[in-house]
């Protein structure tokens, strides 16, 4: 549920994860809503549309190449790398930078 875009440390996502912002079916809807339209079999259509669109945006082996997530891992291996994790950032310390001004009503 983070993303490195938010400042997440570590993410993992397993084989059958859905990376995206929408799912597959609502985006062909709106994407491909005027190839749907005209389809002959719009059932048909959707689905190779939604299959193909899984495929190359959806897939967390995309995400993973795209460096939004770290690592594509198998749920057996969850609690071993969730404990490297906490062990790689157990002496993290994060710091924001200091504020140039103050925020008092004037």
């Amino acid at each position: 549920m983070a993303s490195k875009h938010i400042r997440a440390d570590v993410n993992f996502a397993y084989p059958t994860a859905e990376i995206a912002v929408m799912g597959p079916d609502g985006a062909v809807n709106i994407i491909f809503r005027k190839e749907l339209v005209k389809s002959d079999n719009p059932e048909k259509t959707k689905a190779e549309l939604v299959a193909d669109y899984r495929a190359r945006f959806a897939s967390p082996y995309k995400a993973a190449e795209l460096g939004f997530i770290d690592e594509v891992i198998m749920p057996e291996e969850t609690r071993p790398k969730v404990i490297k994790a906490f062990e790689m950032l157990k002496n993290k310390r994060d710091s924001n930078p200091p504020r140039k001004h103050g925020n008092i009503p004037l």
